[in-house]
């Protein structure tokens, strides 16, 4: 009778353990799960692509006095004698463009006029921004803007071209059938020689003057294209130039635009000496912006 009593009390001890072990194995359960999903979380957290940098130019510098160099100034806009030196000043000064956003897009004009020619230049500033920087930062939204450009001015996109060497001519093999030329008579003139007392050839016309055309430029900035237009010729109106040079600058796209009118008909505006004034601003302005 006192076994039986002991075993009676043994037994529920067991269960006891049992459930308890139980319990146990189904909290570090649903630890273990917490923590896996934990980790999952993370993860995911990490391979989330962080946004773009904004671009370098927050802002945008005032275009007038950005291009306000003296000598440059002078050199591309005359100054007609009956200016006074007040006048002077202020037709240098330039006249900025309308604009409701200064920190997006600038511009300023200046306008020089003398009896042999009239001369305009414009310079603008554009500030580019990306309004969804977690797939195109500034700089690329730049680039393309940039490339559209260059695409609507008609010009190849830079890049190495390697262009096809010419073969050699290969020489022709002489005829046997055709006769051989003999030698001249003594004292009698070589063939395409002039005759004594005869007039020399006139001498070779001048070249025409060397046309640069539009292009793309290794710089200003990080990029750039130049092009040049000139105005049909009329029986009454002069052929006016036109020079414009676009660059770009991390996020900001710079424009020129440089035009040469003369006042007399036949006159036509060189074009070396017009896009090199237009060119030597354009690399100011671009160290303007590096400063």
């Amino acid at each position: 009778m006192q076994r039986k009593a002991v075993r009676g009390r043994v037994l529920p001890g067991i269960a006891m353990l049992t459930a308890l072990a139980a319990g146990a194995a189904g909290l570090t359960g649903c630890t273990s799960g917490s923590s896996g999903g934990s980790t999952n979380d993370s993860k995911a957290g990490g391979n989330a692509a962080a946004p773009a940098q904004p671009g370098k130019y927050r802002s945008l510098p005032a275009p007038c006095r950005a291009a306000t160099d003296s000598k440059k100034l002078k050199g591309m806009l005359p100054a007609g004698d009956s200016l006074t030196p007040e006048q002077r000043d202020q037709m240098y000064a330039g006249v900025a463009d309308a604009s409701y956003d200064g920190d997006r897009h600038v511009g300023c004009r200046w306008t020089g006029q003398s009896p042999e020619e009239t001369r305009l230049l414009s310079v603008g500033f554009e500030r580019v921004v990306s309004y969804d920087r977690t797939t195109t930062s500034d700089d690329d939204k730049a680039k393309q803007v940039y490339v559209r450009r260059l695409t609507d001015a008609k010009l190849p996109f830079p890049g190495p071209t390697a262009s096809p060497t010419p073969a050699a001519p290969t020489p022709a093999a002489p005829n046997p059938a055709a006769p051989t030329p003999s030698a001249p008579a003594p004292g009698t003139p070589a063939p395409g020689t002039p005759a004594s007392g005869a007039p020399a050839s006139p001498a070779a016309s001048p070249s025409a003057p060397v046309e640069l055309g539009s292009r793309v430029l290794e710089g200003p900035g990080s990029e750039a294209f130049l092009e040049d237009k000139l105005s049909p010729a009329g029986a009454s109106a002069a052929q006016s130039r036109t020079v414009r040079i676009v660059f770009r600058t991390s996020n900001v796209i710079v424009t020129i635009e440089y035009s040469v009118q003369p006042a007399l008909p036949g006159t036509v505006p060189p074009s070396t000496e017009t896009q090199d004034k237009a060119r030597q601003l354009a690399q100011a302005l671009a160290e303007r912006f590096n400063e």
